[in-house]
C-alpha cells in the first residue's frame, strides 16, 4: 500500500494564510481594546487624591458646552465628598477666543460653590496630552503626585494612560450623565473613535490630534 501524498502548500497559500493571520490578529486587537475602553469607561474611582483633575472641552465665551459642564458637575461632586481639597481645570483657547477651556471651567465651579482658593485653571495645551503635561508641571509645584481624572467615559483609560505617562499617579471618576452617554448610537461612535485615539497614542505616544483629528485629542 503506497504512503499517501502530501503537498506542500504553495507561495500564494503562504500568502492567503499570511493575510488571513494578520487580519485576525488585527481584529483582536482592535476587537480587545474597544472592549477595554468600554470597560474602564464603566469605572467611577473615587478614591481620595491630592487633587481633582478636569479635562477641558468646548466652551463659548466663557460659558462651558454641555459636554464639559457635565464634567464640571461631576468635580464638583468629588469636592463636595471631599475626595480633593483641590481642582485644577485644563485646556487652553483657540485663536479668537476670549477664554481658556480652564479659565471657564473655574469660572463655573466657582459659581457653583467652589471657593475660588480651591480652583486653579492650567489654561494650556490644544489637546489631551499637551494639556496634561501642562497640569502635570502646575502639580508638581504644589509637591501633588496623586489625581482623579475626570473626563467623559470613553476618553477616560486614554487620558489615564497620558497622564502617567507625563508623571501623574491617576485614576479616573468619569461622568455618567450629559449629551456624550444619552443614547447607543453616541457611545458606540465615541468608542469607535476612542478606540482608534488610544492606539494611535500607544503606539506613537502623541496625540490623535497629529492626524487632523482635533476632537478627539
Amino acid at each position: 500500500m503506497s504512503a499517501p501524498v502530501t503537498t506542500k502548500p504553495g507561495f500564494g497559500g503562504w500568502v492567503r494564510r499570511t493575510l488571513f493571520g494578520t487580519v485576525l490578529v488585527m481584529l483582536l486587537v482592535l476587537g480587545g481594546t474597544a472592549f477595554r475602553v468600554w470597560q474602564y469607561a464603566r469605572g467611577d474611582d473615587r478614591t481620595h487624591a491630592d487633587v481633582i483633575v478636569v479635562l477641558g472641552a468646548a466652551q463659548y465665551n466663557g460659558t462651558p458646552s454641555a459636554i464639559f459642564a457635565a464634567r464640571l458637575s461631576k468635580a464638583k461632586e468629588l469636592y463636595d465628598e471631599g475626595v480633593a481639597k483641590t481642582i485644577i481645570t485644563s485646556g487652553g483657547k483657540k485663536t479668537k477666543d476670549n477664554f481658556t477651556e480652564a479659565a471657564a471651567g473655574a469660572q463655573w465651579l466657582q459659581r457653583a460653590g467652589v471657593p475660588a482658593s480651591a480652583t486653579i485653571p492650567v489654561g494650556l495645551g490644544s489637546d489631551t496630552l499637551r494639556s496634561l503635561r501642562a497640569v502635570s508641571d502646575e502639580a508638581a509645584k504644589h509637591g501633588w503626585h496623586t489625581a482623579v481624572l475626570v473626563s467623559d467615559p470613553w476618553h477616560s483609560l486614554r487620558a489615564t494612560k497620558m497622564a502617567d505617562d507625563v508623571g501623574l499617579e491617576t485614576w479616573a471618576s468619569p461622568t455618567h450623565h450629559g449629551p456624550i452617554v444619552q443614547t447607543r448610537e453616541t457611545q458606540f461612535r465615541y468608542i469607535y473613535r476612542e478606540t482608534g485615539a488610544l492606539l494611535f497614542y500607544l503606539l506613537t505616544k502623541t496625540p490623535a490630534d497629529d492626524l487632523g483629528s482635533t476632537d478627539i485629542g
